[in-house]
């Protein structure tokens, strides 16, 4: 299947996965505050437990630990009693261990300094149905409930406990902004301003650097900061200068992160057709993370970016190349990125969803690795599609299963399910949108599993083509496993509209995931309809 290059050509995302869907029901998240001390013996430093959620065999529990003192801590251990029953059986951002019903979490080397203000979180599945008591934080009561900047208090912007964009607990809607959009898409930074999409989105992926000899490198100039705007092209409405240090891409995005201050910024390194870099520069996971940090933390465009995002498809696996790095390379990776970025930025992935026995998902360790990253973005699109020329025509993002399709597990609920039982937080995942189908040409059958001849003619790739015009050019007329699809003429197509977006974001409320993410922002109508869904279905 044609992948053109990483510059004008949409780096295709093949997944493959084969996992029994299970659909788990989970219960709402429940909320304990655990605290003992008085206002007068409040701490300096605070400990918060929340329930996440509960699916009757066990539970996913997380711990806030917030310095609210004035001066700065190293480090901070935090203690408490389970009842008897009730255990710690994985965690993660923490060492957790325990003496009976006693139990200990100590900070990770990265996460252990707390300036004044500053949070950090960690979390743990068990089983058993009791809740924490006589908690202590470094020998202290865990309380802060008299103090106005504790995490569960409604008047501190920015903390856990408040609603909004910046809130940390709050859903994600992440969208992905394509350094070559400003060629043939003529897709600007603007554009997400005058879609509305600006105001309904939390973070953004920066696609993409490259990864050569070892480093994070520059994906190509002239997008990212070379590009000049005219005042009419420009966010705020006004004009590049030839002598200001940046422009293109990365002025534009810092414009806009000025207009909406909500926004965080990720820039992302790899995608499908940049990938191959990533087995010679996790030789050295230590100078591949330092390259990458002096990279995304130049001082040029240092406020522009909140984080880094590792897009390596895959790890231990093929995709456009094969890697055989081992299975513990991606944690490596993640660990040395978290330890050279820090807590205060963001560490993410692109994950596969290849959830079959002994696929992409078990080639790597991405339970091991989920300690480090902030969260995946589980790549759930391209199953199937017009690499298989002769059909059958099957949705390329279907959610769960269904009567006929061409290969069990290849769904997304099966990849969510497969990563959970690697030990993967499902609040560290989140589901994937394409902005965009995936067609055949040849087709008679209006409903999935009709035979083909060839892949359905798409502007930029053949058997590709953006929602925005596919809507108009053909209608979805039907749905099948959470998704939709449309036979027109002899086309055959499947996306995702506003109303199975809707769905899916049901889906991602009741699993307790992170929230979610789309493959990307050009896709869209220019009112942003398909944004609009994913932000209505998340409130």
């Amino acid at each position: 299947m044609s992948t053109g290059t990483a510059r004008r050509i949409r780096p295709v995302r093949r997944i493959r996965s084969r996992a029994i869907a299970a659909l788990t029901a989970l219960l709402l998240p429940l909320t304990a505050l655990v605290g003992l001390a008085t206002p007068a013996q409040a701490a300096t430093t605070t400990a918060t437990y929340t329930k996440v959620q509960d699916w009757g065999t066990g539970f996913e529990g997380k711990w806030t630990v917030k310095n609210t003192g004035t001066t700065a801590i190293s480090s901070w251990t935090v203690e408490w009693d389970f009842p008897s029953g009730t255990k710690v059986t994985s965690a993660w951002d923490a060492d957790v261990t325990n003496s009976g019903d006693h139990w200990t979490a100590k900070n990770k080397s990265w996460n252990g300094s707390l300036a004044p203000g500053a949070s950090v979180t960690f979390g743990f599945n068990g089983t058993g149905g009791g809740s924490p008591s006589g908690c202590k934080i470094n020998g202290a009561s865990c309380d802060g409930s008299s103090d106005p900047g504790d995490p569960g208090d409604p008047g501190d912007p920015g903390d856990p406990g408040d609603p909004g964009p910046t809130d940390p607990g709050a859903l994600v809607k992440l969208g992905y902004f394509t350094e070559w959009g400003v060629y043939d898409r003529n897709y600007h930074v603007k554009n997400l301003v005058t879609s509305g999409s600006a105001s309904k989105i939390t973070h953004i992926n920066y696609a993409f650097g490259n990864v050569q000899g070892g480093k994070c490198t520059i994906g190509e100039a002239y997008p990212d900061y070379e590009k000049s705007y005219t005042a009419e092209q420009s966010v705020d409405g006004v004009a590049d200068t030839w002598d200001q240090p940046i422009r293109g891409n990365f002025n534009q995005l810092r414009k806009l992160k000025k207009m909406y201050p909500h926004i965080k910024v990720l820039w992302s390194f790899g995608g499908w057709t940049w990938s191959k870099g990533f087995p010679e520069a996790v030789q050295n996971p230590s100078a591949f993370a330092e390259s990458c940090y002096q990279l995304v933390e130049d001082p040029r465009w240092a406020d522009v970016f909140d984080g880094i995002d590792l897009d390596w498809e895959y790890p231990n696996a093929c995709g456009l190349t094969c890697d055989s790095s081992g299975p513990a390379a991606f944690k490596n990776m993640m660990q040395a990125m978290r330890a050279r970025f820090g807590n205060n930025n963001l560490v993410t992935a692109a994950i596969t969803a290849d959830g079959s026995n002994g696929g992409k998902i078990d080639a790597a360790d991405y339970g091991g690795a989920a300690q480090y990253a902030d969260w995946y973005n589980v790549m759930t699109y391209d199953f199937f599609g017009a690499w298989a020329a002769q059909g059958p025509t099957a949705p390329h993002s279907p959610l769960t299963s269904y009567s006929g399709i061409p290969q069990q597990g290849f769904n997304s609920d099966a990849a969510i399910q497969k990563l959970k039982s690697k030990g993967v937080p499902t609040s560290k995942l989140n589901l994937g949108i394409g902005f965009y189908g995936r067609g055949w040409t040849g087709v008679t059958q209006k409903e999935p599993g009709g035979t083909a001849t060839g892949a359905a003619p798409g502007k930029y790739e053949a058997g590709i083509e953006d929602y925005k015009v596919l809507k108009g050019k053909c209608p979805a007329n039907g749905t099948v496993a959470g998704t939709a699809y449309a036979h027109c003429g002899s086309e055959w197509w499947s996306y995702d509209t506003p109303s199975t977006i809707t769905g899916k974001m049901t889906y991602v409320k009741n699993q307790g995931l992170k929230g979610a993410f789309f493959w990307e922002f050009s896709g869209d109508t220019t009112n942003g309809e398909l944004m609009t869904a994913i932000d209505s279905g998340l409130k």
